[in-house]
């Protein structure tokens, strides 16, 4: 049965016009310089910094993952949502050193700060983490709503996944290769704007056909409204022992999010996505000054408050609607036979929702809206991955290269990660269980690249040798617990011997490996700087807080005013107000 009706079909196409005369209008536009096909000629305005970065955050994680969770375990991830504070600290504490720079990448802010291999290392570790996460992830979710919008579609001996798997990376891919960053922002702050419109309108119509508020809070439960369940154990036991009875609540935080995890492991992981990741900071990095970098990070601060009401809320309504059998297309795709909810269904939690709830019309805009975030997601990491090989790889292989043979190489680099996502579509249909495995690598990755940026921006004291040696340290620690998990993950019902070290390790809390990681990387970082030589502090002038002049304080002072402050303020207000509310 194919759920779209013309009407519907009728809005996805001219949401597809509208992108793509949006997208024309802007490859018209461009010059065929480095800075402006990688940085968008350093010209977007505060607000497209924004959306664009909200844009390229919400994607396939949150149609497939966050939907799935609030389904499953109620409003347990709105911790990492709530992280929109991480923004502002990309805005007050981290923008400013990186537009002094003038830098094209964060491997090349490296560079400046430590050296030339610190920027070689993080470059080539960040090249292989998006083929590996974000691409993967990104067309696993594509398939997923494909899936469950035109369950009966087939071409060519093709399914629904494979269908749209494949338009959603070719024609992400179209406008990515043709308009670089420019193309990618303008066509994001419109994906944003119908995204959050269409994600509303399922909130809507999804409390509708429950029954309102009260009639959801009535069928879930106060377990599943509440926020500081990880945060407060029952007993010391709660942070190491995994305990799988009673309820979903107990199954979910004891066995995946212990609460010191959650307290101290995800800002760690939040701080290093949101303030030194490539795929988000380009955009801050495409303004054309520290005043709308920074206003661009607080307004995507506080878009990233919205995902709590338009994703999680969503995914409990479609369990409730499952919960009191109103709907039963909703209960049999959720429920097992014997009642108990299947959790890898509850990724079908959103769709499922768009397909059975919205009337005629509004269910054409919502799938534009999910499209829209299947795609900009997509061409975030096209044009970031393009970046960082074209500038951090071709440029320095050949350092007299035109402007126009490294906007030419950025083309090709964009070109061979779209095929690169199409080669992955068959292992990503036939993984079982890659989805889960590959939402915890950056949990591995994050601690030393998180400690090289931001001990680097506030201790000028911290040298090259100390930066390598942590990365180097922290990536091996990583990719070692990478190897023990993988089998364990992705073969079958491979163990390993209770008790034994491999087992030991593998059973450790992702959050915790986490930890031991950072402190280790900090360690290392700071023993190694301060048994070698002091770095040259002329050479990095205005990079650390230590070696920022007068001027460059300045100039700081003069990029903000009292709105900004009161601006950052309301978003910090709306974090702690959301903590109070979701309380059970």
């Amino acid at each position: 049965m194919t759920i779209l009706s013309g009407v519907d079909w009728l809005v996805i196409l001219l949401y597809f016009m509208v992108i793509g005369g949006l997208a024309w209008h802007v490859i018209r536009q461009r010059q065929d310089t480095s800075t402006d096909y990688f940085l968008a000629g350093r010209h977007l305005g505060w607000f497209i910094v924004g959306a664009s970065i909200f844009a390229s955050n919400i994607g396939s994680e949150h149609l497939v993952g966050l939907a799935g969770s609030g389904a499953t375990d109620g409003v347990a991830m709105a911790h990492y949502e709530l992280h929109a504070w991480c923004l502002l600290v990309l805005g007050w504490v981290m923008v400013p050193f990186y537009m002094r720079s003038k830098v094209f990448t964060m491997p090349e802010f490296l560079e400046k700060r430590f050296s030339p291999t610190a920027r070689t290392v993080l470059s080539l570790i960040s090249l292989v983490a998006y083929v590996l996460t974000k691409i993967a992830v990104g067309i696993f979710a594509g398939g997923i709503v494909f899936s469950v919008l035109l369950p009966d579609i087939n071409f060519l001996g093709l399914d629904s996944f494979w269908i749209g798997s494949i338009l959603v990376i070719v024609l992400t891919g179209i406008y990515t290769i043709l308009g670089g960053l420019r193309a990618v922002a303008y066509t994001e702050a419109l994906q944003t704007v119908v995204l959050i419109l269409g994600s509303i309108l399922v909130t809507i119509f999804g409390l509708k056909a429950l029954g309102g508020w009260g009639e959801l809070r009535a069928i879930v439960g106060s377990e599943m409204f509440n926020l500081w369940k990880p945060l407060v154990p029952d007993g010391i036991q709660a942070t190491w022992a995994p305990v799988k009875e009673g309820g979903r609540m107990a199954w979910y935080f004891n066995d995946n999010y212990p609460w010191l995890g959650m307290l101290f492991c995800a800002p760690i992981i939040g701080l290093w996505y949101w303030c030194t990741d490539q795929y988000i900071v380009q955009r801050a990095l495409g303004a054309p000054n520290e005043k709308e970098a920074r206003r661009g990070s607080i307004a995507a601060a506080f878009l990233k408050l919205l995902p709590v009401f338009i994703f999680i809320i969503p995914g409990m309504i479609t369990f409730a609607i499952a919960e009191s059998g109103q709907i039963l297309a909703i209960q049999q795709e959720l429920f097992g036979a014997n009642g108990e909810l299947i959790r890898d269904n509850a990724q079908k939690a959103f769709p499922l929702l768009v397909a059975h709830v919205l009337p005629v019309g509004v269910r054409g805009l919502v799938v534009a809206g999910l499209l829209a975030a299947l795609m900009s997601s997509l061409a975030g990491v096209f044009n970031a991955s393009s970046t960082l090989f074209t500038m951090d790889f071709y440029q320095r292989l050949r350092p007299n290269v035109t402007q126009a043979q490294l906007v030419w190489m950025g083309r090709v680099a964009t070109t061979v990660m779209v095929l690169i996502g199409l080669f992955w579509i068959p292992v990503i249909k036939g993984g079982k269980g890659l989805y889960d495995y590959l939402q915890g690598v950056q949990a591995y990755l994050a601690p030393p690249i998180f400690v090289v940026f931001f001990l680097g921006v506030f201790n000028k004291r911290l040298n090259a040798k100390g930066c390598l040696a942590s990365l180097i340290v922290g990536f091996i620690l990583g990719l070692f617990r990478l190897a023990i998990d993988t089998p364990v993950k992705l073969v079958g019902d491979f163990t390993y011997a209770e008790g034994s070290f491999f087992w030991v390790v593998n059973n450790i809390f992702f959050q915790y490996y986490s930890l031991l990681i950072l402190i280790v990387c900090v360690i290392v970082m700071v023993v190694v700087s301060y048994m070698t030589n002091e770095p040259a502090y002329e050479k990095i002038s205005g990079l650390t807080y230590s070696t920022t002049t007068a001027d460059h304080r300045k100039e700081s002072r003069s990029s903000w005013n009292k709105w900004d402050v009161i601006s950052s303020v309301l978003v910090l207000v709306f974090i702690v107000a959301a903590y109070l509310y979701f309380r059970g």
